[in-house]
């Protein structure tokens, strides 16, 4: 009878609810997105179980083949799951994953093809010190640390059991075959320790010693580990300990060197830009920041202060300031080829926008947003700055032009009534086609340079600036942004949005302080005052 039984209309409705939710979780695995990572992911799979098991595929040992399959899918699993976490941006950057799928293919295989040929574990310590400092680069600290431990566990494999030299077809390095060698889980810590180090240490690469600074403290660090572990044991001499520990650390060190010369094929291989090279876009001889120099100084100058405004707030909530300024820089190139339409340009001279209608300024002012991104490509600007050209102005509303908009409109519908003419019935402008295209800036960079850029604006038109003043305005230019939803994308607290606003507020006051007048010499007013006495007595008479 419990079948037969009657469901009530309040459990049909969460049934329906259930169901719905379901469907939707099924259409979000659907996604074309995931599909190709998934795709990705089971290629590296396939990949990797071919480079690892070689051993056991050529020595015909299924069994081993089938184990290390499972080990390999498990630890796969794990990786993606820690991917999906800290770096989702990948599942829909199919070209950063191409890359990373690549970099662990590649560096797996050279592992493997070192071991049978050079019969020496200081090659997967090279290897995963390689993974260490390519991804802190490309990402950040902790996705670098955990991804590479990722790749420690496949490095291990990829060594298998040291074999001798006598019975295995191949050369070794530095006649090291049948002595003691790191394997399993001692050569294990000594990649920990190479990689660990490299990614604490190495936060930005700002010098060009950078790199070397922090191969050398990782080769320190590795010789250090590789050499207490050899202890441990006491399998055999300590000639032969130090040797070890001294080739695992020779090949940190070697990575290093050879990173700082393959640095700028990661950088477009990965699509960043690493501070040194953001150090290279801030001068101001690029031909960029040159030729807005030269024809529009006015934005110029306005670009240089935005920038030393939004790094200081960048620092203040612990962001990449150095970003913040470049990217300021370069956020208004668009308005090279039409500076004279903007007020920063007029120099004294008419507003050029007095001649034309509000819609026509209105597509000149939003214009320079696409120009900038035109010039960009063109000029080969790195990626990571392009993003300040596109959402320094988001979606908002450009409120001068539309309100001139809107008070014409509602000007010539009062003229008609009073003469007595029927109406146009044509509708009001609409704020949709005064906004700007967008898109709202996604990153807390790009969040700070829009606002930056907003209030420097605003209190440049104060008649009277003032530390209180700044204040109030910063305060209600923040909020406006907020409210109109500009910041929805980037991720951005209200305790953040708040120190930021300290930081412009304090910005904003040093740069437009006041100044005492100078004094004048005694003789100088004296000679002002009897200048002005004989004009005075000239004017009489």
């Amino acid at each position: 009878m419990r079948l037969f039984k009657k469901t009530s209309p309040r459990r049909s409705r969460v049934r329906k609810s259930i169901s719905a939710g379901r469907s939707l979780q099924i259409n979000r695995l659907a996604d074309t997105d995931v599909i190709i990572s998934l795709l990705l992911w089971l290629l590296f799979v396939i990949v990797c179980i071919t480079i690892l098991s070689f051993d056991s595929i050529y020595q015909a040992r299924f069994l081993d083949l089938v184990l290390l399959s499972v080990i390999v899918v498990l630890v796969s699993v794990a990786a993606a799951f820690y991917i999906h976490h800290y770096q989702q941006r990948i599942i829909k950057n199919h070209a950063r994953a191409i890359a990373l799928v690549g970099l662990f293919v590649f560096l797996l295989a050279t592992t493997k093809i070192g071991i049978l040929f050079a019969k020496h574990t200081a090659w997967a310590t090279g290897t995963a010190v390689t993974a260490a400092i390519i991804l802190t680069i490309a990402y950040n600290q902790r996705f670098a640390i955990g991804m590479s431990i990722f790749y420690c566990l496949f490095a291990c494999f990829a060594v298998g059991p040291m074999t001798s030299t006598a019975s295995a077809p191949f050369l070794s390095l530095g006649g090291m075959g049948d002595e003691y060698q790191l394997t399993n889980f001692n050569l294990f810590l000594t990649m920990s320790a190479g990689i660990i180090t490299c990614c604490f240490s190495l936060r930005e690469v700002r010098t060009r010693m950078k790199l070397l600074e922090v191969g050398t403290l990782a080769s320190l660090m590795v010789f250090i580990i590789a050499l207490a572990l050899g202890f441990l044991p006491h399998p055999s001499g300590v000639d032969k300990i130090f040797l070890n520990a001294g080739i695992h650390a020779g090949v940190t060190l070697g990575v290093s060197v050879l990173m700082q010369g393959l640095l700028p094929i990661i950088e477009k291989v990965f699509r960043i830009a690493t501070s040194m090279t953001l150090l290279d876009y801030s001068d101001a001889n690029q031909p960029l920041l040159k030729k807005l120099a030269m024809e529009a100084p006015g934005t110029f100058s306005h670009s240089l202060l935005i920038g030393s405004i939004a790094e200081a707030a960048a620092e203040a909530i612990g962001r990449n300031g150095l970003l913040c300024r470049v990217g300021a820089y370069y956020h208004d190139i668009g308005k090279i080829n039409k500076p004279t339409y903007f007020v920063e340009n007029e120099m004294g001279s008419i507003s050029r926008h007095k001649e034309l209608s509000p819609a026509m300024s209105q597509l000149i002012i939003v214009g320079h947003v696409k120009d900038g991104i035109e010039m960009a490509k063109e000029y080969g600007l790195p990626t990571v700055l392009r993003q300040f050209i596109e959402t320094h102005h988001g979606t908002t509303l450009v409120e001068p032009f539309y309100n001139l908009a809107l008070s014409k409109a509602e000007g010539e519908a009062k003229k008609k009534h009073e003469a007595g003419l029927p109406q146009s019935g044509q509708a009001p402008p609409s704020e949709s086609e005064f906004r700007y295209t967008g898109p709202k800036p996604r990153t807390k960079e790009a969040a700070i340079v829009m606002l930056a850029d907003t209030v420097e604006g605003a209190v440049r038109s104060l008649p009277e600036v003032t530390p209180t003043k700044i204040e109030a305005v910063v305060h209600n230019m923040a909020m406006k942004r907020l409210q109109d939803g500009q910041f929805d994308e980037c991720d951005l607290s209200l305790r953040e949005l708040s120190q930021i606003e300290a930081s412009m507020s304090k910005t904003l006051a040093a740069h437009y302080h006041g100044r005492i007048a100078y004094p004048k010499a005694p003789d100088e007013s004296e000679g002002m005052q009897s200048g002005q006495a004989e004009r005075k007595k000239q004017l009489t008479s």
